[in-house]
């Protein structure tokens, strides 16, 4: 891997910016194009936000973020101690049925399912850890 990039924010919104800034950097050193990049903080930015409101639940923390970043892959792996859930778990969200209708949740967790390439979750040492790949179409 050519570039890694490491950060550990307190479990506060405020702080996804930083993470959104990095991997913006660290992704157009890399050449991967707009929609891309805009894919891959989208989803990374929702993963975070979960374990925020979903995991800590306001209690004290901290999230560890790694990018790495290589030819035409960008990796991103998210490290939390709160409560041990694997996301992957849940069940597609149905968006068949009238919208008002449908069960509140669950759209975050199938958007990163639709933009990104890979996603991988194991509890480990006390932690959750999800990681993210974003690949470069072929050719591209």
């Amino acid at each position: 891997m050519d570039k890694e990039f490491a950060l550990t924010i307190k479990p506060d919104l405020n702080e996804i910016d930083a993470i959104s800034s990095a991997l913006d950097e660290v992704m157009k050193k890399h050449a991967f194009s707009e929609e891309e990049i805009l894919d891959t903080q989208l989803a990374v930015e929702e993963a975070v936000t979960n374990v925020i409101v979903h995991g800590y639940d306001g209690r004290d923390g901290e999230i560890g973020v790694t990018i790495r970043a290589t030819r035409g892959i960008v990796e991103i792996q998210i490290e939390d101690s709160a409560l041990p859930f694997d996301p992957l778990t849940l069940p597609e969200p149905d968006l068949t049925g009238d919208i008002d209708e449908r069960r509140i949740g669950g759209l975050g967790i199938f958007l990163i399912r639709q933009v990104m390439d890979e996603i991988v979750y194991r509890y480990e040492n006390e932690k959750n850890i999800l990681v993210m790949v974003k690949r470069k179409p072929a050719g591209a």
